[in-house]
């Protein structure tokens, strides 16, 4: 899981280009361009750590944040613990719907109300569109946790 952190890291600061496109070089890998971009740069991320998701409503993992959930409360992945690198949703309007994901880092406390997450196509102004990988600090508040099975192989 080292990896996914290193290489997640390493992105911090990558914006889409042009601005405001949902063009990206993970949207090129994945062959998915001009839409939003959170899943496939999580899906791009365990790819490039040598943990490919594998087909989530997509050959090389997710794009819909939906369907990711959907996928992995099927497949019993979803953890109340959460370890560095595994994935994190958001559900920013408590709506039941998940709106954006990332890559979890750590929590800040104890009592796990804060943690750390590196996320692709977020910003200050934008949470789930904004265009730029960045690590966050967010609230533990309707968020859902995902440790994939294929980091335990």
């Amino acid at each position: 899981m080292n990896k996914i952190i290193e290489i997640s890291k390493k992105e911090i600061g990558y914006t889409e280009k042009p601005f405001n496109s949902n063009k990206t070089k993970y949207g090129e890998w994945f062959g998915f361009q001009g839409v939003a971009w959170c899943g496939i740069f999580v899906s791009w991320v365990y790819h490039h750590a040598g943990y490919p998701l594998g087909n989530i409503g997509f050959k090389k993992g997710f794009a819909g944040c939906m369907t990711a959930v959907a996928h992995f409360k099927k497949t019993d992945e979803i953890t109340d613990d959460p370890q560095p690198g595994d994935i994190v949703f958001f559900d920013f309007n408590g709506d039941k719907r998940y709106d954006h994901t990332g890559i979890f880092l750590c929590f800040t406390d104890e009592k796990k109300t804060h943690f750390y997450s590196i996320e692709g196509n977020t910003s200050i102004s934008n949470q789930s569109n904004g265009g730029e990988v960045m690590e966050k600090k967010r609230v533990n508040k309707n968020t859902l946790f995902v440790h994939p099975n294929i980091l335990d192989r």
